[in-house]
């Protein structure tokens, strides 16, 4: 069988094999086995009015292949690859939402998208209105005449609160607004947010999708061919799309994802369980731990509860501090989804903008994201860091 006609036959089987799979043109001159990286920034026609590739801004062979396998993995009608996350996030907002319209937006949500919304959309009139996304009467509340969409973040970030996506959908549709739900924390493998009635999904494809914490990419996948034309035009008129090199990445990534997610959930459960029991911990915040207040609703929306874990240290923020910098298997960085396992500050690193706001974060939590280190050495790790004085 030839790699076309494999790559074809799998198309609706099992993720795994479309992880491998979607998406995969080898070389046919070739017989390159890896889809190759089209480095390339404009592309020959044989005469004017041919079809096929132009201009890498507007459309490049291995971002082509990356976004087919996007849309393969979250059941979607069509994706869009772009250079980050924010791009993701900001190209969205712009596409779908007009002058002055309104937005629902999570309480506990990513500093990126907090500084997006409240400091450069309001210069275009759009405004904003934030409540726990968790509670679905105070989504429903919060709704207006002008409301055009619902974001959603579940697990959110920092504190991995679970929303229910398809209730928030469907409160979104009965409005006449859209659902967006950033799924960056649960990665396609875990959960997918468009079969539960969401209208579009984006990723920080830099995360769990990578893998390796070596790229910066997002993905925008939709719903509906009609949405997924409009983002994808907006993509290539904004130039927020992502680089040859960083699509090749992804899609290498993703080859692995399954793999690399099975035992980063499995570290993090164990991480979690052990922090629960820690006398210096005030509280733990992981939707796999039974008395987690969404733990109920991730187990029905979601396969299996992520590797991001935080956590509320026993002290003041010089305290916290100290833990973080007491750590040495555990990196002090910002960003997750690596092979490497992260520790952070959100407070003073991903948040740090949101003092003082209805999204600001304790300065005690610490945010970890679980790599595939040992699970017992990781214990350990978090063990000397926190027993530091």
């Amino acid at each position: 069988m030839t790699y076309e006609a494999r790559r074809h036959a799998y198309l609706d089987g099992a993720f795994e094999s479309r992880a491998v799979h979607a998406g995969q043109y080898p070389d046919e001159h070739n017989g390159s086995v890896s889809m190759p990286i089209y480095q390339s920034a404009t592309f020959e026609r044989p005469v004017v009015l041919a079809g096929g590739y132009d201009y890498s801004r507007i459309a490049n062979p291995t971002r082509s292949a990356l976004e087919e396998c996007l849309a393969n993995l979250e059941g979607g009608a069509r994706a869009s690859a772009t250079a980050s996350g924010m791009a993701a996030i900001t190209t969205t907002v712009l596409t779908l939402c007009r002058t002055g319209g309104h937005v629902v937006l999570p309480d506990n949500t990513y500093g990126g998208t907090w500084d997006l919304f409240s400091r450069l959309l309001p210069q275009w009139g759009m405004g904003f209105t934030t409540v726990a996304t968790s509670d679905l009467d105070a989504v429903r509340a919060a709704i207006g005449p002008n409301t055009q969409l619902i974001w959603c973040e579940s697990p959110s970030n920092p504190n991995l609160d679970i929303s229910d996506i398809g209730a928030i959908a469907a409160i979104a549709h009965e409005a006449g607004a859209l659902c967006v739900v950033d799924g960056t924390f649960a990665s396609p493998f875990l959960q997918q947010p468009l079969a539960l009635g969401a209208d579009v999904v984006i990723h920080a494809a830099t995360k769990f999708l990578g893998g390796h914490s070596d790229l910066n990419g997002g993905a925008i996948v939709s719903s509906t061919p009609e949405l997924g034309e409009r983002l994808a035009y907006a993509v290539g008129a904004f130039g927020t799309m992502a680089p040859a090199m960083d699509s090749w990445l992804v899609l290498r990534g993703i080859k692995t994802l399954p793999v690399r997610m099975r035992q980063i959930c499995a570290n993090a459960m164990r991480v979690a369980e052990h922090l629960q029991a820690h006398p210096r911990v005030v509280r733990v915040n992981y939707p796999g731990l039974v008395d987690h207040p969404g733990h109920e609703l991730a187990k029905r929306q979601m396969s299996d509860f992520g590797g991001v874990v935080s956590f509320v240290v026993d002290g003041d923020i010089e305290a916290t501090a100290r833990v973080c910098a007491g750590t040495e298997l555990f990196t002090l960085a910002v960003s997750l989804g690596g092979i490497e396992s992260l520790i952070q500050h959100p407070a003073k690193m991903t948040h740090c903008t949101t003092p003082g706001t209805e999204v600001a974060v304790e300065d005690s939590l610490l945010r970890l994201a679980v790599g595939l280190e040992s699970a017992d050495e990781l214990i350990a790790d978090l063990d000397a860091a926190l027993g530091l004085d």
